[in-house]
């Protein structure tokens, strides 16, 4: 499970990748669409971590 939920976030991340690199050369659009990519990758990062803390059992911390 862990594996599965960090291939999404490595998914989301290559993903952005192309709107990233136009947000950087100034595609206003692009930087726009890299905004909202990050906010899902930022998601996706707390479910991974929410994952790896449960598979550690009670006590996660």
């Amino acid at each position: 499970m862990i594996m599965e939920t960090y291939q999404k976030l490595i998914e989301l991340a290559e993903a952005a990748r192309l709107d990233v690199e136009k947000a950087h050369e100034g595609n206003k659009a692009a930087g726009t669409r890299a905004r909202k990519a990050m906010q899902e990758i930022r998601e996706q990062a707390k479910v991974v971590r929410d994952t790896i803390l449960q598979a550690r059992g009670p006590g996660g911390e």
